[in-house]
């Protein structure tokens, strides 16, 4: 049965209910359509990380601070329907960014409880957002793309979903490998963020291609083109994102709308006195090609760099192991390191290796003690079994034999 919960461009036929249902469950909000039904919308799961966890990673301890300078009271204005249309009709994007109520629910989620992350996320985007906007332009797709790692990682290089999604971009292995991201036991591309990036940007391209309307492309790119096509056939054929809404995922009818919230956000955040983050941006890096096997602690202390910083530089090593032996793989280092780590190349390849790579490559089988084994009582019955039989066969040509001397 269809829902009545269809759409426009400049309202919603629904009504979002009044009492915050954030406080009865952070996760998800409720709306109820003209009928009376209620429909439940699921939170991106980066709206719901902990903001200390964020803080806790080595770009924001050494790079963000809170801004000292920052005198606004920390108060969230209230504004009319007609400012929020009004804002969100002035972005400078190729994509439509519509108002109604659910939109609003999302943007009050981050002017509100979220407002302290998104200060961080104001911060960290001086990190990351130059990464996006030029894979997004490699490709011609709309610069507002930039925004969608907001609602899937939080801009958390590490951060890991519930079903497994990885990265920035949130990638799944199956899909991360169809677009050339390489994930092992010791490497995962899924956590570089430009490697990443130009694989989300071909990922929205192709996706563009399929559906032709940006809406689509990216509720396909959270729930999978399947969950899109099924949808739009179930709405007998529409093509239109808020037409399919009662058909898609729980956490996909969200996903539109926290992508609308998270361009209004990064654009009005002054207008809801929110103050990024300061930003000491990192000094500049440059990659150097491995083709040994080298663990990151013997590159952080021969050449004498932070190992957390080596980590955050190279977060596609998962288990601090770069098996350059397998095929040549980048080391990423502080631009004025590298000339150093060149002249102590074979040194670092030396430092502790039988403690930091001890998987052996050849063993000998130690063979000069003899072997035991004991039997079972199965086996012991099995062996008596045989024997009785070779007895009574043995019996038999003897009785055979003796026969014939007789005649």
């Amino acid at each position: 049965m269809m829902l009545a919960l269809l759409f426009t461009t400049t309202n919603v036929m629904a009504q979002v209910n009044t009492e915050d249902n954030e406080t009865n469950d952070e996760d998800e909000i409720t709306v109820t359509d003209l009928s009376g039904h209620q429909e439940v919308i699921e939170f991106p799961e980066a709206m719901t990380y902990d903001l200390d966890s964020l803080l806790n990673l080595y770009m924001a301890k050494t790079y963000l601070s809170e801004d000292s300078d920052c005198n606004i009271r920390d108060g969230n204005p209230t504004y009319t329907k007609e400012e929020y249309i009004n804002r969100l009709s002035r972005l400078p994007t190729v994509m439509e960014m519509v108002y109604n109520e659910v939109v609003q629910k999302f943007i009050d989620r981050y002017s509100g409880r979220l407002r302290h992350s998104v200060s961080y996320m104001l911060g960290a985007s001086n990190f990351y957002i130059p990464i996006f906007e030029e894979a997004l332009e490699v490709y011609q797709l709309p610069l507002e793309l930039k925004y969608l790692p907001i609602i899937e990682s939080a801009l958390n290089p590490k951060a890991v979903s519930r079903v497994g999604a990885t990265g920035l971009w949130q990638f799944m292995i199956g899909t991360g490998k169809q677009y050339g991201l390489q994930v092992n036991s010791h490497v995962d591309e899924r956590r570089d963020p430009v490697k990443s990036s130009y694989a989300a940007a071909r990922y929205l391209s192709d996706l563009y291609k399929v559906f032709g309307d940006w809406n689509l492309v990216i509720a396909a790119y959270n729930c999978g083109p399947e969950n899109i096509n099924k949808a739009i056939h179930r709405a007998k054929g529409e093509k239109d994102y808020w037409r399919i809404y009662p058909y898609l995922p729980k956490e996909t009818r969200g996903y539109v709308p926290a992508f609308i919230a998270a361009n209004y956000i990064m654009t009005y955040y002054s207008q809801h006195n929110i103050c990024p983050m300061t930003t000491r941006l990192p000094a500049k890096s440059d990659t150097v090609m491995i083709s040994k096997n080298v663990h990151l602690e013997q590159v952080a202390e021969v050449v004498g760099i932070n190992i957390d910083l080596l980590r955050s530089l190279n977060p596609m090593y998962r288990r601090d192991v770069i098996p350059g032996a397998s095929e040549p793989l980048p080391l990423r280092l502080p631009q004025t390191e590298v000339s150093k780590f060149i002249d102590m190349e074979d040194s670092v390849y030396t430092y502790k290796v039988d403690e930091l790579l001890n998987k052996r490559s050849e063993v000998e089988v130690r063979d000069d003690v003899p072997t035991y084994y004991k039997k079972s009582k199965r086996s012991y019955k099995k062996r008596r079994a045989s024997l009785r039989k070779r007895s009574k066969k043995t019996r038999r040509r003897s009785s055979t034999r003796r026969s014939r001397r007789r005649r």
